[in-house]
């Protein structure tokens, strides 16, 4: 029993299809941008959770940071801005 050629045409341009999505696919997730680690935290908004005297806790992406403010005070609820990273520690200043 002889298999028809019309059977391999079709075959073949279904993996040729599959190979070319796959290699845009590929690309494209390639030419995303990192978006996790401490890159993506520094300029992002936190939200008070505990008074920061100038030391407290803030919410960030679902997170709980310890944060050190610049200066000044900053009541629960409020919003600050993320200035800089170190270890697990969140240096913040107040959102204007």
């Amino acid at each position: 029993m002889a298999i028809p050629v019309w059977l391999y045409v079709i075959i073949g341009l279904l993996a040729v299809a599959f190979i070319i999505v796959a290699t845009m696919l590929a690309v494209r997730t390639h030419r995303n941008r990192v978006t996790s680690g401490k890159e993506d935290l520094v300029g992002s908004t936190a939200v008070v959770l505990t008074p920061l005297e100038p030391r407290g806790t803030v919410l960030v992406e679902g997170e709980r940071w310890t944060a050190v403010l610049d200066s000044g005070t900053a009541a629960p609820d409020e919003e600050v801005t993320i200035t800089k990273v170190e270890g697990l520690k969140l240096s913040v200043t107040r959102k204007s």
